[in-house]
Parts: structure tokens; sequence; C-alpha cells
């Protein structure tokens, strides 16, 4: 059987693409909208020609959530919905301050998190909002 030469899916371009250091979002060049979730097909026209852009890393917190556990199980942690500057909104978390301190409209930057297994998109707060 031979190889299998095919490009890699749109999430998993995402996660290489993490990997390597970049965080992306697929764009729709079609409707000109930038896309988050990787997907095959844009989720605004339906287009199918979906390139990749480098992100700016700005964002705004657009909800948060402060995640209680017990005290053998680690600290509390920060889940926030973040707008980003390109257009989508993202789950993700906002580290480098105290959970209880992240706020709906506080600006945010992207940081690429390589401490687990994967690496994966975090949010600290922007120079301007400390």
């Amino acid at each position: 059987m031979p190889a299998d030469t095919a490009a890699p899916g749109p999430e998993q371009a995402y996660f290489d693409a993490l990997a390597d250091g970049r965080f992306m979002l697929q764009h729709c060049d079609d409707c000109g909208r930038s896309i988050f979730y990787p997907r095959a097909l844009c989720p605004h026209c339906g287009g199918s020609e979906l390139s990749e852009r480098e992100a700016s890393g700005r964002g705004t917190v657009h909800a948060t959530s402060v995640v209680r556990r017990r005290p053998e199980q680690g600290p509390p942690y920060n889940v926030a919905l973040i707008d980003l500057e390109e257009g989508p909104r993202m789950m993700s978390r906002v580290e480098t301050i105290a959970p209880e301190v992240v706020r709906i409209g506080m600006a945010v930057t992207a940081v690429i998190d390589r401490s687990g297994d994967d690496p994966m998109v975090v949010f600290h707060p922007a120079e301007s909002s400390s």
C-alpha cells in the first residue's frame, strides 16, 4: 500500500503550527473572515478556500469563570472566552494573575504554553492592562 501523502487536516495543521511556536488562524478567502476552531469549510459562507494566517495574539476577555478544586487537586484556575482581534472567539485561560482578578473586557495577549504534553494557547494580561 502506498504511503499516505495527503496534507494534514485543518486541526492537525493547527497543532503542528503550535508545536512550531506559531498561533495560526484560518482565513476564508471567499468571505474574508477569520475562523477558529479549524475546519474544512467556512462556517460563515460555506467557502472551501481557506488559508492560514498568523494571529495577532491580541484579544479581550468576553466571559470568565473560576474553577475551584479540592486542595489536593491543585489551586483554582480560570476558564475564559476570549474574543480575538481577528473576530473569532476561543475558550482558554488567563494566566500569571489570580483567577479571581480576570475581568470581562480585560485586554489579553496570547502565549503558547508548552508545559504539558501538547502545546496550547493561553493568555496573559496585556501590558496596558497591568
